[in-house]
C-alpha cells in the first residue's frame, strides 16, 4: 500500500486559476506548492482556456499528483460568469483525464467545512486555518490559491469516505457517467 502520495487542488476560473500542491506521507501533509494563474491579461476567453489547460497539464508533468480535487462551481444569478467558470473548470478537468489523473469535484460548502468546520465559513477564515495547518508563513494576496490548496486538503480529509463528489478515473468513466449528454 502506498504511504505517500500528492493532491493537486484546483480552484478553477478564468481571471484567476488558484491552485495548491500537497503531499501526503504517513497520513501527515505537507505543503509542496501554493500559487495562482493569473489571466486577466488576456482578452480572448478561448485563449484563456487554452492556458489553464496548459498549465495543468505542466503542473501534472512536473508534480505527478496521483489526484485531482477541483471545486465546483457554485450557482449564482449570472449566466454568463457561470458558463465561463464551467469552461474554465472542464478544460482542466480535461487535462487531469488527458493524463489519466483521478478527479473529484467538490462543492465550495464542502470544501469549507472541511477546512474550518463552517460551510459558509469567508476566504480569509479558509486561508487563516490552512496556514495554521500547513505552517504557511505567508499568506498571498489573491486567496485564490489558497482556495485551490483547500480543495486538495478537503480532498485528504475525505479520503476513504463513500460519497465524496464526482469522481473520475479517465474519459471512459466520465462518458459513462454522463451519457446524457453525449450526442449520438
Amino acid at each position: 500500500m502506498k504511504t505517500e502520495k500528492i493532491i493537486l487542488g484546483i480552484d478553477p476560473g478564468t481571471t484567476i486559476m488558484g491552485f495548491g500542491l500537497i503531499k501526503v506521507v504517513n497520513k501527515k501533509m505537507q505543503l509542496v506548492q501554493l500559487n495562482e494563474l493569473q489571466l486577466k491579461k488576456y482578452d480572448d476567453h478561448y485563449l484563456k482556456l487554452k492556458i489553464i489547460f496548459e498549465r495543468t497539464v505542466e503542473l501534472i508533468d512536473t508534480h505527478h499528483p496521483d489526484e485531482i480535487a477541483i471545486e465546483a462551481p457554485f450557482f449564482g444569478k449570472n449566466v454568463q460568469s457561470m458558463l465561463k467558470l464551467g469552461r474554465a473548470q472542464g478544460v482542466a478537468m480535461a487535462a487531469g483525464l488527458s493524463r489519466e489523473v483521478p478527479i473529484t469535484e467538490y462543492s465550495p460548502k464542502k470544501i469549507k467545512m472541511a477546512i474550518t468546520g463552517n460551510g459558509n465559513a469567508t476566504k480569509e477564515q479558509v486561508a487563516k486555518m490552512l496556514q495554521s495547518l500547513l505552517n504557511i508563513k505567508e499568506l498571498p494576496k489573491n486567496l485564490d490559491s489558497t482556495d485551490g490548496l483547500a480543495a486538495a486538503v478537503c480532498h485528504f480529509y475525505n479520503e476513504g469516505r463513500v460519497e465524496v463528489g464526482k469522481s473520475y478515473t479517465g474519459w471512459a468513466a466520465f462518458v459513462k457517467n454522463n451519457e446524457k449528454r453525449i450526442k449520438k
